[in-house]
């Protein structure tokens, strides 16, 4: 479950109702999860909790989709996705390995976007965009001079302030969906101490042992 209360159809602002008309029909979210993409679709009934957020957030959804983007989105879902492996979101993974098929990327490709550098499957344009991604979500902003050139060689100024705008609001989606277990997210986390032989979780010297 989400780490923050959710709120159901009857209690929701009047644009959230809207969006839950069109995601889960005659539903209520809360007592009667699930969305069309096989998500719970609980990431809309937290936001709603604040329905500034919530239109802020649908705002941004219907920014990187505006028809005056000069970003085409078969570009700007290799930000999205990359942006989703790299935060370690598996609901912003999951969901854009989806929507990099239906912009015209192949399965072989989808399946090279965790190891994306070792593999001869991209573009030139697609290459330095995952490179710039990894500048973004991995590097925090830090973008060394060539590459941002050879970005410039592929792009408009425009296209490159689209893409950043838009890969670093999903590094945030991502970032917020782990920390709040929203969606697939929802999952402990697998970085846990385990127990010696003897089940035991008392201190050990490894080192003496290896000695003797």
């Amino acid at each position: 479950m989400p780490r923050l209360q959710q709120v159901d159809r009857e209690h929701a602002h009047p644009f959230a109702q809207r969006v839950y008309a069109s995601l889960f029909g005659d539903r209520d979210p809360v007592a009667q999860p699930g969305t069309a993409t096989g998500t719970p679709g609980n990431w809309w009934t937290v936001f709603a909790l604040v329905p500034d957020a919530f239109d802020h957030t649908t705002a941004g959804f219907q920014f990187y989709r505006s028809p005056n983007r000069q970003l085409p989105a078969r570009l700007r879902e290799l930000g999205q996705v990359r942006a989703g492996w790299n935060v370690g979101s598996q609901f912003v993974f999951s969901q854009h390995c989806k929507a990099c098929r239906d912009v015209g990327f192949s399965d072989e490709q989808v399946a090279a976007i965790p190891s994306w550098s070792v593999h001869d499957c991209w573009e030139p344009v697609e290459r330095v965009l995952l490179a710039y991604t990894d500048c973004l979500t991995l590097q925090h902003g830090r973008v060394p001079d060539a590459l941002f050139a050879e970005l410039q060689r592929h792009l408009s100024d425009e296209a490159i302030l689209e893409f950043t705008y838009v890969t670093a609001t999903y590094a945030m989606h991502a970032t917020m969906s782990r920390a709040l277990r929203l969606e697939y997210d929802d999952v402990d986390d697998p970085v846990v101490e385990h127990p010696d032989a003897n089940g035991r979780f008392a201190g050990l010297d490894v080192m003496r042992m290896v000695d003797e």
